[in-house]
């Protein structure tokens, strides 16, 4: 985490970054640069692989397949759906402004793919999954018509934010992103003994006292949540979804009680690197979080899958 705050176009020592944070002086530069951009960006790093890592978790508990990620249930299209739309034909000029109408988005998507899975009704896994892919094309397809026919200068701000970027994220970005993913978190928690207890099969987890209409409603809720949180913050990221959860059960087991927690910290960790090593590749220019997490994330995963015990998993 220290290394976040000094590194970037502008080097700041180990020092300025402490005496910014220990005694903040409005008056020079580099405490401004740590105090108002390297910190509320350090942190949303942390948040984004959290809550990305959480959902993973869920999303492979909940269809019972490792290699399930959040994505699945059209949470991102939605946002990115949403974005555009406020880009576009609401004239929104900063992410914070955009963020309130993502979230709607994450929303709205949420419950037409829970309406249109059957959920309420007793439907499987399969078909929210299914509701999740077929929602995900319209909403992508609808996403590029709309693009196709953005103003080019508009369409440069949505470019930036769909590629995976923390660049220029503050405090009016950092907190409601903070609060959906404790939330969302905390929910995972609370859900994990019926996830462990889901993992069996519906008859052995009904023999336990678990409904799995009601664990399928809010661990779908869960992805929702965090999803939608971290997508508009950060952009659509893969990768993160996918990989630490199976670094996860290599490193705990299966438990997930356990799992979540060190998913978690993993996920974060994993975002916080791509972020820092996406400042220093090339000098004086950045490299998107979105886009290295996909260069460190895909052979990490394929080492992983390789390795026998994670095969297993």
């Amino acid at each position: 985490m220290p290394v976040s705050l000094v590194v970037g176009t502008v080097e700041i020592s180990l020092g300025q970054a402490w005496a910014a944070l220990a005694r903040f002086d409005p008056g020079v530069t580099e405490h401004l640069l740590i105090r108002e951009v390297r910190v509320p960006r350090t942190l949303l790093a942390l948040l984004v692989g959290a809550g990305l890592g959480s959902a993973g978790v869920v999303m492979q508990a909940l269809t019972r397949n490792p290699l399930a990620e959040p994505g699945l249930l059209g949470i991102n299209a939605g946002v990115t759906l949403a974005v555009a739309v406020s880009i576009a034909f609401l004239g929104f000029s900063s992410l914070g402004a955009s963020q309130a109408f993502g979230f709607l988005g994450a929303a709205v998507t949420g419950a037409a793919v829970h309406a249109l899975g059957g959920v309420r009704h007793g439907a499987g896994v399969v078909r929210l999954v299914l509701a999740g892919a077929a929602v995900n094309v319209v909403l992508l397809a609808t996403t590029r018509i709309i693009l196709v026919n953005m103003d080019p200068q508009l369409f440069g701000r949505f470019r930036t934010w769909t590629v995976g970027s923390l660049e220029g994220r503050g405090f009016d970005v950092l907190a409601p992103t903070a609060l959906a993913v404790v939330i969302g978190v905390a929910l995972a928690l609370a859900l994990s003994g019926a996830l462990d207890a889901s993992a069996l099969g519906q008859d052995l987890s009904r023999s336990l006292g678990v409904n799995p209409t009601v664990v399928l409603s809010l661990s779908a809720l869960v992805v929702v949540i965090l999803c939608g949180a971290v997508t508009v913050a950060a952009g659509p990221i893969g990768f993160v979804g996918l990989t630490a959860p199976a670094l996860g059960r290599f490193v705990v087991g299966l438990n997930h009680r356990r799992l979540i927690p060190a998913t978690s910290l993993l996920a974060a960790a994993l975002v916080l690197l791509a972020d820092v090593a996406g400042r220093t590749v090339i000098p004086n220019a950045e490299i998107g979080v979105g886009i290295m997490i996909s260069l460190i994330g895909a052979p990490t995963f394929i080492a992983m899958v390789r390795h026998r015990r994670v095969a297993q998993l």
